[in-house]
């Protein structure tokens, strides 16, 4: 163990090292690495596919739930889709060195801030191997040196992909360094990494509640946490019904297995008679199980074909990551309010409705990192929203917020321009 320990120490150190170069490099060469990477990720996704197999077969013997085997699981789609992402950061506007704010005081001194990387960026995440290249880029893009740990059961796709990152980043031109992979898989490792904050600027940790937690309480470094996605998506009496069919099927089934998917129901009681027997036929179709509050339960059980099950106290407030949904029936906006500040874990939150003073008291009132009108919370993902990627999504409000992409790497140093000004 003291063995793993020196080296996760000297893999500190040389990201540390890595990142005062990183931090002047011109983003011509941060470009052409993730274009190499982009590139070698379909170049190598036969050797890729072939390890994500191994960790697939592996994990599901060991009894891995459906919904992280779902995270697990790489494809050719996917990766084709993660090489298109690298290629989207490398797209987007370089946020290092950006100067902003610059005003004149007075006495003619010019003060304003420009833009710097953290500095290194320590990652622990557990089953999607996504992640691993997603963090890598955006950290090289905003100039941050990154040490991933992800979890044992994608240790054979995290292994290669990193390797697919590193050998992109050092052809391109990038200090060696910049990107560190933890091999070692003993979790004890974790809690020595939690300590490194002569090495490590900033953890962010994806995965379960429990890994989340366990982060926050041991790190000496901040953290930025989140993913915990208890979404809840309301239909007001003014929806459209057909839009809101649409859309509440869109965020429970098209993928359940993520953060950003649905979990719990609402419906105005004005609409509910008409509105539930419609979603709940359609939800049917994929064969979505409904816990049901008395009221909804009372309008939907003379319904044949749909998967019922009268709801409990544990049913709100809880992230379900599969074919679940909870479904009450409210009877005003201020119920719904109430709900949502209860029972949200400030993740993604949906309003439905074709009233635009409702709209706009919704999207004051909630307390949530993603509010939206009239659109599904599977919306809630870095790629969607034009950053390319993400490296989380934050339900915390410092030091931001929601999907974190490339500025949210960064910080800033104020930059004071004289010309001999003295104090007096």
């Amino acid at each position: 163990m003291k063995s793993a320990i020196a080296e996760l120490e000297a893999r500190g150190k040389a990201a540390r090292e890595a990142s005062k170069r990183l931090a002047y490099l011109s983003t011509d060469v941060k470009n052409r690495a993730l274009s190499n990477t982009s590139r070698d990720l379909l170049a190598r996704k036969d050797e890729i596919l072939a390890a994500n197999k191994e960790d697939y077969k592996e994990s599901k013997a060991s009894g891995m739930s459906d919904h992280m085997l779902d995270r697990l699981m790489l494809n050719e789609s996917r990766l084709e889709a993660m090489a298109g992402d690298v290629l989207n950061i490398a797209s987007l506007p370089d946020p290092v060195g950006e100067v902003f704010e610059m005003r004149t005081q007075p006495n003619g001194l010019q003060i304003g801030k420009k833009r710097v990387p953290l500095g290194v960026i320590g990652a622990i995440y557990e089953s999607r191997p996504n992640v691993t290249i997603d963090i890598s880029s955006l950290c090289l893009k905003s100039s941050n040196a990154v040490i991933l740990r992800g979890g044992k059961e994608a240790i054979r796709s995290n292994s290669v992909l990193a390797g697919v990152a590193q050998d992109a980043a050092v052809n391109a031109g990038m200090p060696d360094g910049a990107i560190q992979f933890v091999e070692n898989t003993d979790r004890a490792l974790v809690d020595h990494m939690l300590t490194m904050s002569d090495a490590i600027d900033l953890i962010i940790p994806r995965g379960s509640a429990g890994l989340i937690r366990s982060v926050v309480e041991k790190a000496r470094m901040p953290v930025i946490s989140g993913g915990i996605g208890v979404c809840h998506t309301y239909v007001d009496k003014s929806a459209d019904v057909d839009k809101a069919v649409a859309i509440v099927y869109n965020a429970k089934v098209q993928r359940p297995t993520v953060c950003n998917a649905l979990d719990t129901l609402l419906v105005h009681t004005d609409i509910a008679e008409g509105y539930l027997p419609v979603i709940a036929a359609e939800l049917a179709k994929a064969n979505v199980e409904m816990h049901c509050d008395q009221r909804s339960l009372s309008i939907l059980k003379a319904q044949s074909g749909l998967k019922l099950v009268p709801a409990t106290d544990e049913d709100w407030g809880k992230e379900f990551l599969s074919l679940v949904a909870a479904v009450r029936v409210v009877d005003s906006l201020d119920e719904a309010l109430a709900h949502i500040a209860r029972y949200g874990s400030g993740h993604s939150e949906a309003i439905l409705t074709g009233d635009y003073p409702t709209a706009m008291r919704f999207l004051n009132e909630v307390d949530a990192a993603c509010v939206y009108v009239n659109a599904s919370t599977r919306f809630t993902d870095g790629a969607q929203f034009g950053l390319g990627a993400e490296v989380g999504i934050s339900t915390q409000k410092f030091h931001a917020r929601g999907p974190l992409g490339l500025k949210e790497l960064t910080t800033y140093k104020w930059i004071i321009l004289g010309s001999g000004q003295v104090r007096t």
